[in-house]
């Protein structure tokens, strides 16, 4: 039980209530309280975790349920996908830079909080990481995981945490000095996946993008901690220190000239793949959608017989050529723009849905590619004040989950208590 102290409700809620005369036969509770337990814990299963842990409140069965290992294994056999997002607030680089070289930790001390986003029902809940060290920010997601990556110069701590439990699993430091690396993460049922690479320390004052190292363990048994390294093509740029995990591969943007860095985790290999329209491009992302990797990016050239336009590319299986998959209509791009005002922008995708927000501004809208339906988003109402600033938000594709079992092969690594971070 001690290991999950905060689990008894992590989400802050905003109700809204609605009375009626009318009442549904279907839910009749003659009919629910003969229906057997495993069929009830069968639906338990598929609510979605806000859902879930209001249902704990219920009795103490329900309660003890996030314990029960034959519920775990039922809820991992059929619960739903849930392509969700999990926005937080950041500052940009240069900010951790000035307060570090003024004495600073690179965070107030305040208890950090994110913003879980569920596109199908648009509603924001709010999620607090009470147990999180001081000095950490997040860095990427997958598997129901995020890592955590200290905001120190020096070899970097990671942290595996589940957001919605509320549980830590420190990795072993890297062996390399680093400032803002890039960083990319893979889960899977079986196997855990972690390539750092890029802003090398080569001296106290200078970084330069030479090298990334890997961490990798499995369920067969095979571990590599941090044993694999490989040198980063010449002349690249990690500006946004983001990757993206396609099908075994990491993909990051490359900046001066645009072009795409991949990097195929089995081999240990880097190349560079051409971005298209390269020398006409604005603020341009890289997300996976639906097993794909996307492009997207902003057109912009007066001398170019369309229009300026946000667009989206889909990466072929050659692995070479781009094709335009997705346009913002051109109504909406003019009023995305003038919002925008070439500030930038950030995307995230997760399944069919895309996010694109405006740096600076609480405004961003979402692209339900099955649908072909863009919509702007509600402000969060757990964020007071503009985006200048606090930062701005940064999202990540999340898929909440009850159970992380993988975290369990980390177990023989995790001797050293999670305050052995702070320092």
């Amino acid at each position: 039980m001690e290991a999950f102290p905060s689990m008894t409700l992590p989400f802050s809620y905003t109700f809204t209530s609605s009375t009626s005369n009318n009442t549904n036969p279907w839910m009749d509770s003659r009919i629910w309280s003969k229906l057997p337990q495993r069929l009830l814990d069968r639906v338990i299963a598929f609510l979605p975790p806000p859902a879930f842990f209001r249902a704990r409140c219920v009795c103490k069965r329900w309660y003890g349920l996030l314990f029960s290992n034959s519920f775990l294994e039922l809820y991992l056999q059929i619960s739903p996908s849930r392509h969700w997002f999990l926005f937080f607030k950041q500052k940009s680089l240069k900010s951790f830079v000035y307060r570090n070289n003024n004495g600073g930790n690179g965070d107030n001390g305040a208890t950090c909080e994110g913003y879980l986003f569920d596109p199908y029902e648009i509603q924001w809940y709010r999620l607090f990481f009470a147990l999180l060290p001081s000095g950490f920010s997040p860095a990427s997601s997958s598997g129901g995981l995020i890592i955590w990556v200290s905001n120190e110069a020096g070899t970097k701590s990671l942290i595996l945490n589940n957001p919605i439990l509320g549980s830590l699993t420190p990795l072993p430091p890297t062996l390399r000095s680093r400032l803002f690396p890039s960083i990319g993460l893979a889960v899977t049922p079986t196997s855990i996946d972690v390539t750092v690479a890029g802003d090398d320390l080569i001296s106290p004052y200078a970084v330069k993008n030479l090298t990334a190292e890997n961490f990798h363990i499995d369920g067969s048994g095979f571990y590599s901690i941090w044993g694999t390294s490989s040198s980063l093509p010449r002349l690249c740029s990690f500006e946004n220190g983001k990757m993206v995990n396609v099908e075994g591969k990491f993909y990051s943007m490359n900046y001066n000239p645009f072009s795409v860095l991949a990097h195929d985790i089995i081999s240990n290999s880097w190349w560079k793949i051409q971005a298209p329209m390269r020398r006409f491009l604005r603020s341009p992302s890289l997300v996976e959608s639906k097993g794909k990797l996307l492009l997207v990016a902003a057109v912009e050239k007066s001398q170019l017989n369309v229009p300026k336009s946000l667009r989206l590319w889909s990466l072929q299986t050659c692995g070479t050529m781009w094709v335009e998959v997705e346009r913002m209509p051109q109504q909406l791009y003019v009023q995305f723009s003038e919002l925008e005002n070439g500030n930038g922008f950030r995307c995230v995708s997760h399944g069919e849905f895309v996010v694109i927000s405006i740096a600076g501004l609480d405004k961003a809208l979402l692209f339900d590619m099955s649908r072909k339906r863009w919509q702007w988003l509600p402000p969060c109402p757990y964020i007071h004040g503009g985006c200048e600033e606090d930062g701005d938000l940064h999202g990540f594709a999340y898929e909440p989950r009850l159970a992380t079992p993988v975290t369990g092969l980390l177990d023989q690594f995790t001797q050293l208590p999670y305050q052995s971070f702070n320092g």
